[in-house]
């Protein structure tokens, strides 16, 4: 006999959470983190209702109640749900390709989306939505107040169909809760740059760019304290039209408190820091961890 249907749904995701146990396992990753997916779709195989309902009815605590599902687990899920698709799970196999998840967005054409995506670096939908709450989204070229409120709209209505997730924005969103010391983000950069220089990493083929289908883009799994980095080399559009693809290094992070997030380390090129490698919005700490590496 099938499986009802919530069901299905929950065997469904959890193949993608052991999907992404087995590739992360493939990547070198830390075992406990490896170990978090595998425990997380044991819960969902488990559970007698549907995860849907969970999300619907209680939102993402309802998700983080369930044994083995911490916070970035229970938003890979409520991204699951919501868009059919999983960005971290695609960026690990190569497959992402955020512009045209964007383009999804009415009133977001092709030349948009990649504009959107050069210009902020955001992958998912909901972090779409968060620009377009914080100011960043209307500052894109060709999007301006007007566009930008437009697609807040359509955004708050696909993101919130059937009552799903209920999100607020107080004014601080753009800071977007706590972060690793820009000292850690500088080290962990360091520790992907030399790797990847010495052919040590494991390596994927992106999808975008690559009409070879290379693998040539190297991913580094790490930790610092309680953080969980993942890092990769930029293979936005702009990056290979500037030739900076082997020159501006994405991380992207998450603990066990916190969703996943990022940031891009590049080579400053003027200023006081010109030739140091610096945390593209955090300039300002890592002038102070330049200054205090230096002798008194």
């Amino acid at each position: 006999m099938e499986p009802k249907l919530p069901l299905a749904e929950n065997e469904r995701i959890a193949q993608w959470l052991r999907q992404m146990a087995e590739l992360l396992h493939a990547q070198r990753a830390n075992p406990f983190r490896v170990g978090a997916y595998r425990r997380a779709a044991d819960t969902l195989e488990r559970l007698q209702s549907g995860v849907r309902e969970v999300l619907a009815d209680r939102g993402r605590e309802g998700l983080e109640a369930l044994p083995g599902i911490g916070p970035g687990i229970a938003a890979a899920i409520a991204e699951i749900l919501q868009t059919g698709r999983w960005v971290q799970l695609d960026r690990l196999r190569g497959s992402l390709e955020p512009a045209a998840l964007f383009q999804t967005v009415p009133g977001v054409g092709p030349e948009l989306a990649e504009r959107i995506h050069d210009a902020l670096g955001v992958e998912t939908l909901e972090a779409l939505e968060v620009a377009s709450h914080d100011g960043r989204l209307q500052g894109v070229p060709g999007v301006g107040p007007r566009r930008a409120a437009a697609i807040r709209g359509a955004l708050a209505e696909i993101l919130g169909r059937a009552g799903l997730v209920r999100r607020t924005f107080p004014a601080d969103v753009a800071q977007g809760g706590a972060e690793p010391p820009a000292e850690a983000l500088l080290d962990v950069d360091r520790e992907y740059r030399e790797k990847a220089q010495a052919g040590a990493l494991p390596t994927i083929a992106p999808r975008r760019f690559n009409p070879a289908g290379e693998a040539w883009l190297p991913v580094l799994h790490t930790h610092r304290g309680a953080w969980h980095f993942t890092a990769l080399y930029s293979n936005t559009a702009r990056a290979h039209e500037l030739g900076r693809t082997r020159d501006w290094v994405v991380l992207y992070f998450h603990d066990d408190d916190h969703a996943e997030r990022q940031r891009t380390v590049v080579t400053e090129a003027r200023g006081s820091l010109a030739g140091r490698r610096v945390v593209r919005g955090r300039e300002a700490e890592c002038r102070a961890v330049k200054d205090a590496g230096e002798p008194s």
